[in-house]
């Protein structure tokens, strides 16, 4: 399909340009099928009528979105699993179409410690943010909020009201909100609030709500206590346990008036214990964004070691590492080069760097050993004149890294860390 001329309009002015580019960010994610099964290369195999079909749709007011498909996946944390919408392709690409329309007229309005979902931030940004308050601030408000399921409708809508004038936007956000849930039983769950995550759409409309019901109002109420908000998990900084138990009363009582809960197992006072901080708490430690926050050796601004209150890969992500690497069974790899087993995992083993290794990247190293570890085992099975010869396996990894150091990725971390000298 030819990219569309924008002069094909219709009453509620929907560029048919929008509806291309709004195509061509669902084809790039790819994902799962809603319930009809339909694949992304299905819907493309009559892409021009699939469009064209939409866009009409859209446009004349007509469109009248189906039922999601509800999908669990397990939390990162492991604790249970949370239910996504996953709407057919057609329905992906007219929630990508209301996004692009309504993103830029948000975006501008958001706090600039909302991170989640948005264009030029990242979680890791938030991570640092958060870092660098925790060495100023001795007090951690760790909130965890249920509000995916919670939003308001009339409150989302009157706030989608307030920042465009796009009669389709409005008109679409309500029936999108309103649109059952497919639990593949038979039965068809009705909604009456929240907004399900799994679409393009339900990022920029969580932040909205949510830049009302907590961003704005803290940077209203408490200007001098900063905060972390990515999605539903927000972390703010205070230089007192007095301060930190009246504010954390106060973001209570302004969720509850926003029809909001607190996770209450998961919402807590930390304190930023470190050598220059040295009272005691119940809760001296905490997670956010796949990293924990706890007193780490450290080196000062001259080089030498201390004690530094800090983030570092959390434990249930290590576990999953670990996890993960303990799955692939590289030992058991007979008939493989040591290229054809860096072909495969490298770019998961990057990944992996390039996020839990911004910060603290020593502890990641320890997980990521456990590659090297496999690779010897490889190496005892596959070559005869190794077998059984553990300090063997180990030189000839030496002796690899060596001539090749960047054939693994995790080479360059380790490397840098000083381990493999030692350990091979």
């Amino acid at each position: 399909m030819t990219k569309p001329k924008s002069k094909d309009k219709k009453s509620f002015g929907i560029d048919k340009r929008v509806v291309w580019e709004a195509w061509q960010q669902v084809r790039a994610n790819q994902g799962a099928p809603g319930i009809d099964e339909e694949a992304i290369s299905e819907f493309e195999g009559n892409l021009e009528g699939n469009l064209y079909k939409l866009w009409n749709r859209l446009s004349s007011g007509t469109y009248m979105p189906p039922p999601v498909k509800a999908v669990q996946i397990p939390k990162k944390d492991g604790g249970g699993a949370r239910t996504l919408g996953v709407p057919k392709v057609a329905d992906r690409v007219a929630r990508t179409v209301a996004k692009l329309y309504l993103e830029p007229e948000v975006e501008p309005t958001f706090h600039s410690d909302s991170y989640g979902y948005r264009p030029d931030r990242s979680a890791l940004d938030a991570v640092g943010a958060c870092r660098e308050r925790c060495w100023k601030s001795d007090w951690v408000i760790d909130c965890d909020l249920r509000s995916f399921d919670s939003f308001d409708h009339d409150l989302m809508l009157k706030a989608v009201a307030a920042h465009t004038k796009e009669r389709r936007v409005l008109l679409y956000v309500e029936r999108w909100l309103k649109a059952p849930l497919d639990k593949g039983d038979g039965n068809l769950e009705a909604r009456d609030r929240g907004t399900r995550q799994g679409s393009a759409i339900s990022p920029v409309l969580a932040n909205l709500y949510l830049h009302y019901a907590f961003d704005s109002w803290m940077a209203r109420e408490f200007p001098a206590v900063p905060f972390e908000r990515y999605a539903d998990y927000i972390v703010a900084q205070t230089k007192s346990e007095r301060q930190a138990r009246f504010v954390l009363g106060e973001i209570k009582a302004r969720m509850a008036d926003c029809h909001l809960e607190l996770n209450q197992e998961k919402t807590r006072l930390v304190y930023c214990r470190d050598p220059n901080r040295t009272s005691s708490h119940e809760h001296e430690h905490f997670d956010f964004l796949g990293y924990t926050f706890r007193p780490r050796p450290a080196r000062n601004g001259r080089g030498e070691l201390c004690t530094s209150f800090g983030p570092a890969v959390s434990d249930p992500a290590a576990k999953a590492i670990r996890r993960t690497i303990r799955r692939w069974r590289i030992h058991l790899w007979n008939g493989a080069s040591l290229a054809d087993i860096a072909q495969e995992y490298n770019t998961t083993v990057r990944g992996w760097i390039n996020y839990y290794g911004r910060f603290h990247s020593t502890e990641l190293v320890k997980y990521l050993r456990r590659i090297d570890e496999y690779l010897v085992r490889w190496a005892m099975r596959s070559l005869k004149r190794l077998k059984g010869r553990r300090a063997r396996g180990w030189q000839l990894l030496a002796d690899v890294f060596t001539r090749e150091p960047e054939l693994f990725s995790h080479w360059r971390l380790v490397r840098t860390n000083n381990w493999v000298g030692g350990a091979v």
